[in-house]
């Protein structure tokens, strides 16, 4: 069924959306993606062609998520969710690259957007390390062994904390967006994990400096940042860890990039 699934027939199918113009977006790993317009209004459809499985969040679960973050002004809204289908409001606005960390204030402004997110109910569904290393470690083909069972034994190591929050679990410059307000985008990972993931991941992701580093903590704990590094390098390395076994398991992985990883996940572990 998911296979035939087309724009035309999807659209056809909501109300005030039949008859929409639509252009296929590049980019997508996992689902094909249409900019979607129609009377004025803008859409982001994403169609998979299987119900989505863990790590991933299903898409109803998903938009359980996205919806609750729209409604705080952190997400564009979602307009339907089904098994294979997303669908959801287009937002105008600069999506963040690397360089945008850089920006004076932008650290800053991510770690009082993130302070919000954290703040949010909890999903009732908590992160899994080991599963989605298992997940990646199935699809990988001649990575070293040796660096595979580092990576595995880091997240079969990591233990969830007693308080939990909210997080997003992707937050790579791509999935940010100023509208002139800082949103986050794509979902599809987000549940509830130690707020520290969110924070290394923005950290090892985009390779922030030891002072960039510390600006970031500063202003996410009140310029009390420094207590808190025990907490941040222990998901530093998981956060490593993961990324390691996804670059690695990626059919368009980048060997350079990984290489370089690998190099930092090792450095830390010595």
């Amino acid at each position: 069924m998911t296979a035939i699934l087309t724009p035309d027939k999807v659209l056809g199918e909501i109300s005030g959306w039949e008859g929409a113009t639509w252009e296929e977006l590049h980019g997508g790993l996992t689902n094909r993606t249409y900019r979607v317009a129609n009377n004025g209004r803008v859409g982001v459809l994403k169609l998979d062609a299987c119900r989505r499985e863990e790590p991933f969040n299903t898409r109803c679960a998903e938009a359980c998520v996205q919806s609750t973050a729209a409604n705080a002004g952190l997400a564009p809204q979602v307009i339907l969710a089904d098994d294979c289908i997303y669908f959801t409001e287009y937002v105008e606005g600069e999506v963040w690259a690397r360089r945008c960390l850089d920006k004076e204030g932008n650290l800053e402004l991510i770690a009082a957007t993130l302070k919000r997110l954290h703040a949010l109910p909890l999903t009732g569904r908590s992160f899994d390390a080991r599963v989605a290393a298992r997940r990646y470690v199935e699809r990988i083909d001649g990575l070293d062994p040796v660096l595979v069972e580092l990576c595995t034994n880091i997240t079969g190591s990591m233990r969830l904390p007693q308080h939990l929050c909210c997080c997003h679990n992707d937050l790579v410059a791509e999935n940010l967006i100023t509208t002139p307000e800082l949103m986050f985008l794509d979902w599809e990972y987000a549940c509830d994990n130690d707020p520290f993931f969110d924070l290394a991941t923005v950290i090892e992701h985009h390779g922030l400096s030891d002072a960039q580093t510390a600006r970031l903590l500063d202003a996410y704990f009140d310029d009390d940042g420094e207590r808190w590094r025990v907490n941040l390098e222990r998901q530093r390395k998981l956060y490593l860890a993961l990324l390691c076994l996804w670059l690695a398991a990626r059919p368009d992985g980048d060997s350079v990039e990984l290489s370089r990883v690998a190099e930092r996940l090792t450095t830390s572990c010595s």
